[in-house]
């Protein structure tokens, strides 16, 4: 590619190209020719493409950018002789619009403001009770007919949920206990009671903590996994391709998942107490408390019922779980930021509603004296 200047009078200016207009070529010579513009500001200038062989994007890109150059001075750009079939690009991107005009943003009265929040809000129940009515009628008829329920997915997803999270599960019930422990010490050796720790560390586990820490735990971590699987599965097709095949994907994709936290929740939960007591006897020991007497306190304030009423919760709590990120990955919309809004839409809706599950449970447990 050659480009050369010919300064045909004092007002006219020639710029002749040669060869091709390419990528590569355009950026070796697109500041020589304004560094030509700026310097000599001609009236006219003639752009003569005759020995151009080729051209793309980046040429027509040249060309447009020097007549915009010209007409912002009211002077003069004249093409000569570009190829008809390289016409047919410079006029498709002469019909594109400069710029994306943003519209002026109207100024919404409280009421229509308000309007559109209750709009938005009713579509998201309508869409949530929806999923609701289709995971309810498939989780039916999957468990009257088990042959249905994908269990090789079952297991797959049970060791991702029960064993990779024991980890952080006995780490986090480990220290709930010893902090919750030390935590106490100072206001009960006051009233010389250190041992009535045990209690308040026991049931605050198996009735509140153990659930409530181990459910939070597992929204942060598998509810925003599903959504992420899901919602990639959803931009790639694959949920319109078991559509097509005549499957659906609730029964094939979310009831193995609700069922395997359903199962491993209150697994991962009796191993978050055990650790959490650990913790508590740790403390005990170096206060000067004897196993025997730990576990004797502990056999004394713990009912089966305070249990029971835990393992209740923590088969809602992984419900939920399961479900909201299973709701949001097959919401996701298409673009590149979309999973990612998914499985943060997805932990925060889960933390919420486990909130106010909790609360749901705490209210039926006052009233029934539970």
């Amino acid at each position: 590619m050659s480009f050369r200047v010919e300064k045909l009078s004092a007002e006219k200016l020639k710029f002749v190209f040669s060869g091709k207009l390419d990528t590569d070529n355009v950026a070796n010579i697109w500041h020589e020719c304004f560094a030509e513009l700026a310097t000599k500001r001609p009236h006219s200038l003639e752009l003569d493409c005759k020995a151009v062989d080729y051209c793309d994007g980046a040429g027509i890109s040249l060309i447009k950018s020097l007549q915009k150059e010209q007409s912002r001075f009211n002077h003069v750009c004249i093409l000569h002789e570009l190829d008809p079939k390289f016409h047919k690009l410079l006029d498709y991107i002469e019909k594109q619009p400069d710029k994306v005009i943003s519209e002026k943003e109207l100024v919404e009265s409280i009421p229509v403001h308000l309007g559109h929040i209750t709009a938005d809000i009713l579509k998201v129940v309508q869409d949530n009770i929806i999923f609701l009515g289709m995971l309810s009628y498939q989780m039916f008829f999957s468990l009257l007919n088990p042959k249905k329920i994908r269990w090789c997915d079952f297991l797959k997803i049970a060791d991702d949920v029960g064993p990779q999270s024991l980890p952080i599960i006995a780490l986090i019930g480990f220290l709930i206990g010893l902090i919750s422990t030390f935590q106490a010490a100072p206001s009960f050796s006051n009233f010389g009671v250190q041992i009535y720790m045990v209690n308040l560390v026991g049931l605050g586990l198996v009735r509140e903590m153990g659930p409530l820490l181990t459910a939070v735990l597992l929204a942060g971590r598998t509810a925003s996994a599903f959504a992420a699987e899901i919602g990639t599965m959803k931009i790639n097709q694959e949920i319109d391709a078991l559509k097509t095949m005549g499957l659906n994907p609730i029964r094939f994709l979310v009831i193995p998942r609700i069922l395997a936290v359903m199962m491993m929740t209150p697994i991962l939960e009796i191993f978050f107490i055990i650790f959490g007591l650990l913790g508590c006897l740790v403390v005990m020991s170096s206060l000067g408390y004897t196993v025997d007497a730990f576990f004797n306190q502990l056999y004394q304030s713990i009912l089966p019922i305070d249990y029971l009423g835990g393992l209740i919760k923590v088969f809602a709590f992984g419900l939920v779980i399961a479900s909201v990120g299973c709701l949001h990955g097959i919401k996701t919309r298409f673009g590149a930021q979309a999973v990612g809004h998914s499985t943060t839409q997805a932990v925060v809706s889960s933390l919420i509603m486990l909130v106010l599950v909790d609360g749901i449970f705490a209210l039926i447990y006052y009233v029934w004296e539970i």
